[in-house]
């Protein structure tokens, strides 16, 4: 196939943006005008709405072949290199894109990617297409109550009957869920060996009887979490993804995605260093030395964080499954979330506790409540540091001792 040189394509790709989407404004002076909430705290016919919005981008973008550019082509992507992936962001950023939500994230970048790498020809016609294009949307069935970091100590269940496998058990902190088509679930399917070794993946249709959403309210005042309970529902063996047994190689991949999505820096979360820098000249806090300081550090903190997305996106294999360098990115974009809200607070001083009306102040308590949860959200800190120790730095790795079968281990 006859591919264009980089200059060249890059050309295409800022023509074909240009002809679907408005050039970007200028940054935003106040909290007013910034959306700083880091997850999203709308009403579910706004939400319906933006989802809407979101699938229309998304689908022109895949109609136009600039979707999944570094999937091979024999999986449903371009097939081009991670030099495009890196080009075709830097010229949607100076565009106008429809703000996205956590479940086109996750359709696309997570689900969409794991079907096309380990579904079979069936699948990746029928699913990863249809995930890839929106017309399908998909949450992640992972988390459980007692599964979080130790997602490998799942306990919801997959029974197999003839053709069919029968699922029981709960998960939590699905984001989405309520207007998914589907989940890519986690089941456990043999209790009796190693924890890592007996998990399946399937796609469960989320309109399946036994299946029931519950909301969760959440501090920062949004719902966008959900419970999920699944009492019986049976699920068709050619809705299983991967070998049995092959869950856990699926669920690292697909977090390892989702690590790269994380980080990445291609959809805004919560308030950013240009939103603080406008708060603190709209207070008048620019000649305080401190603030200075503290405006200095989170800027560097802020160009560090987007010189390594960048190094990661240049080095990543075109296709390849990403590696635990993507834990480096998503720590330092709950870092800089975290950072940013502190200098927000500290810059505001009392004015974070209360609305006095002062334009642009008050907003910053949706990304003050909200921040803490992104350092959960893709893998809590800790495990990524465990990551990067254990497989980026090669350090010991820590004892363990839960090799056993699964049935054996305390509590099962």
């Amino acid at each position: 196939m006859f591919e264009p040189d980089l200059d060249t394509w890059r050309t295409q790709a800022r023509q074909w943006l240009a002809t679907v989407l408005e050039p970007a404004s200028g940054p935003d002076t106040t909290a007013e005008d910034a959306d700083l909430a880091v997850f999203h705290d709308l009403p579910e016919d706004e939400e319906r709405r933006l989802l809407e919005r979101c699938r229309a981008y998304q689908r022109a973008r895949f109609d136009a072949g600039y979707q999944a550019l570094t999937l091979p082509e024999d999986k449903g992507g371009a097939g081009l290199t991670a030099a495009h992936a890196a080009i075709f962001a830097e010229e949607e950023s100076a565009f106008d894109v429809p703000p996205s939500t956590e479940l086109i994230s996750v359709t696309v970048r997570l689900v969409a990617l794991s079907v096309a790498v380990f579904g079979t020809p069936e699948q990746r016609a029928e699913h990863a297409r249809a995930f890839l294009r929106t017309d399908l949307l998909a949450c992640q069935l992972f988390s459980e109550p007692g599964a979080g970091s130790d997602l490998a100590a799942l306990r919801t269940r997959a029974r197999r009957e003839g053709h069919t496998w029968v699922i029981d058990g709960q998960k939590v902190w699905t984001s989405g869920a309520r207007f998914a088509d589907y989940g890519l679930l986690l089941a456990r399917t043999d209790p009796d060996v190693v924890k890592q070794a007996g998990i399946t993946a399937f796609l469960v249709p989320m309109d399946a009887p036994g299946v029931e959403v519950r909301p969760i309210r959440q501090m920062s005042g949004g719902a966008s979490f959900n419970e999920v309970f699944l009492t019986g529902v049976r699920v068709p063996d050619r809705l299983r993804v991967g070998r049995p047994g092959q869950g856990w190689e699926i669920a690292t991949t697909t977090l390892a995605f989702e690590r790269t999505a994380s980080g990445s820096g291609n959809r805004r979360k919560g308030g950013t260093f240009e939103d603080v820098l406008a708060l603190a000249r709209s207070l008048g806090r620019t000649d305080d030395p401190l603030v200075r300081q503290r405006l200095s550090d989170l800027y560097v903190r802020t160009a560090l964080r987007a010189a390594t997305v960048a190094r990661v996106a240049r080095t990543s294999a075109a296709g390849g499954r990403p590696g635990p360098e993507a834990s480096l990115t998503k720590l330092m974009a709950s870092d800089l979330l975290t950072r940013t809200g502190q200098v927000a607070a500290e810059v505001m001083g009392a004015r974070i506790t209360a609305d006095t009306g002062e334009p642009g102040t008050f907003a910053w308590t949706q990304h003050l409540l909200g921040a803490p949860g992104y350092r959960l959200a893709g893998g809590t800190d800790q495990i990524q540091r465990n990551l990067i120790g254990e497989r980026v730095l090669k350090l010991p790795p820590e004892p363990r001792g839960d090799r056993l079968p699964f049935s054996q281990l305390p509590g099962n």
